[in-house]
């Protein structure tokens, strides 16, 4: 089993930034990719960024490329999320996920997650 935790979402302005973190503890020995998704009122769960267990392969939905960045640091077991250029379309609850294996954006697949973290971006 992996628990999962977020923090540091919010309210900001649009253009503004954010930075999530998910901190992972219980078995977490185990190799894991993780990913961050997202989901808006009304809308279904979608992957916004995802990072292997090395850190050495990283992928982002077209939405966000170029303006998000995921990190992977503390022995692996901490993931971030900047968030930069903030644009009201980015509101949503954010969730950290986590998975054995590869990197993917199918929500299905991961078997961890967090409880979800609010990101409100006011125009």
């Amino acid at each position: 089993q992996v628990q999962l935790v977020e923090s540091g979402g919010g309210l900001v302005q649009a253009g503004g930034s954010l930075r999530l973190s998910c901190a992972a503890s219980g078995r977490t020995s185990s190799v894991y990719a993780m990913g961050w998704f997202r989901q808006a009122p009304g809308k279904e769960r979608e992957f916004v960024a995802g990072i292997s267990y090395s850190g050495g392969s990283t992928s982002y939905a077209d939405a966000v490329k170029g303006r998000f960045t995921i990190s992977r640091s503390g022995a692996k077991n901490t993931v971030s999320l900047q968030m930069n250029s903030l644009k009201p379309e980015d509101t949503a609850i954010y969730y950290c996920a986590a998975r054995y294996g590869s990197v993917i954006d199918v929500a299905v697949r991961y078997a961890y997650w967090g409880q979800g973290t609010q990101v409100t971006v006011s125009s």
